[in-house]
């Protein structure tokens, strides 16, 4: 029973550390299949719980019917000596103090007198056995008794325990269901969102690649006006400020999720406050401003040369189509498009059509 206790001790430990697990998992970004796997391993520890419960059931059945039949031997037992001495006693009593001392000194012969001395000496020493055997069993009794309420004790605290855990196991099915249904709907949903990323990328490189059409043609016409020169200079590398103050959320490249889905990001995701201003980086004209599928309201910005910067997730615009902004001027406030991403800004610099990293056109540091 030492033994399975310790077995006990050591799963219930084991399970704790799980649960630790599943609460630290629980506060931080995760995939879901990683709490049902948490899950089905807290699940396995219970599992082993019941079944080192029902065992020690059995081992405190077996001691509890293996105690009760010594008490109920002790018990029949120490009746009969009880009986015995009683016996004796009234024996004793009826024949007086001096009775082994008048059997004594009637003998006729000294070889009696000897006989009848080891006699009484055999029958004392018989009921002195009788005695203390008696008292063995009276302690034996109290303990066996002690031992016998001990190992109730036990066993209703077992049964106890094996319901407690039985409602564990049960809770914890239901809770490893629900959550497999969550990471089937986190799946799909996950499905449906790179399917529209994938179009809203599909539409923000037509439209730019329109206004490239669009501005190569007018270029290219007879008695057109000089090309235009970038008002983003390759001396600006690493030297841009950020259009809003943040941390990144996403970056620049291709990101693999938990799940082993794969999203690009043509830009990054800058974390800021609802309403937080978003600025332009640079002057340029706002070629484009309205919603562009999964970036939500964006704010799309010709630099000349065919750089562009684009502003997307945005709560409100501030700007339209064909006005003209200088750097640091307001474009509009951060939204959250994604309940998923929360708030933040998407940014993207494209030059020529291209996205490239717009992380190594900022400031180190926002």
């Amino acid at each position: 029973m030492k033994a399975q206790r310790d077995e006990l001790t050591r799963i219930r430990q084991e399970r704790a550390d799980l649960q630790q697990r599943m609460t630290g998992l629980q506060n931080t970004a995760h995939e879901l299949a990683d709490e049902v796997t948490l899950l089905d391993r807290q699940h396995d520890a219970t599992l082993r719980v019941v079944r080192s419960l029902d065992q020690q059931l059995v081992s405190i059945t077996e001691e509890v019917n293996g105690t009760t039949r010594d008490l109920d031997r002790a018990e029949r037992e120490a009746r009969i000596k009880r009986t015995t001495l009683q016996k004796r006693l009234v024996e004793i009593y009826k024949r007086g103090p001096l009775y082994s001392a008048e059997v004594i000194f009637s003998a006729h012969s000294v070889g009696q007198l000897v006989a009848r001395y080891k006699y009484l000496h055999i029958l004392t020493l018989r009921d002195k056995g009788v005695v203390r055997r008696l008292e063995d069993l009276h302690t034996r009794i109290g303990s066996q008794r002690s031992q016998l309420v001990r190992l109730q004790s036990g066993l209703a605290q077992n049964r106890t325990e094996k319901t407690q855990e039985a409602a564990r196991l049960v809770a914890l099915e239901q809770e490893r269901s629900r959550n497999l249904v969550r990471v089937r709907e986190d799946a799909q949903r996950m499905k449906v969102r790179l399917a529209e990323l994938v179009r809203s990328e599909s539409k923000l490189n037509n439209v730019i690649a329109s206004f490239e059409v669009e501005r190569k043609r007018v270029t290219t016409r007879r008695g057109a006006a000089p090309v235009k020169a970038s008002s983003i200079r390759t001396a600006d590398l690493g030297k841009l400020d950020w259009p809003v103050d943040g941390s990144f959320l996403y970056r620049f490249g291709r990101f693999v999720n938990p799940n082993n889905t794969t999203t690009r990001w043509n830009g990054i995701g800058i974390t800021a406050p609802v309403g937080t201003p978003v600025k332009s980086v640079s002057t340029g004209e706002v070629a484009y401003a309205g919603q562009m599928g999964t970036y939500g309201n964006t704010v799309i910005l010709e630099h000349g040369g065919g750089d562009y910067s684009v502003y997307g997730s945005l709560e409100k615009m501030n700007v339209r189509k064909g006005m003209r902004v200088s750097k640091g001027q307001t474009l509009g406030t951060v939204g959250i498009t994604d309940p998923a991403l929360g708030s933040h800004l998407h940014f993207e610099i494209r030059r020529g059509g291209p996205a490239v990293d717009p992380a190594e056109w900022l400031r180190a540091g926002s």
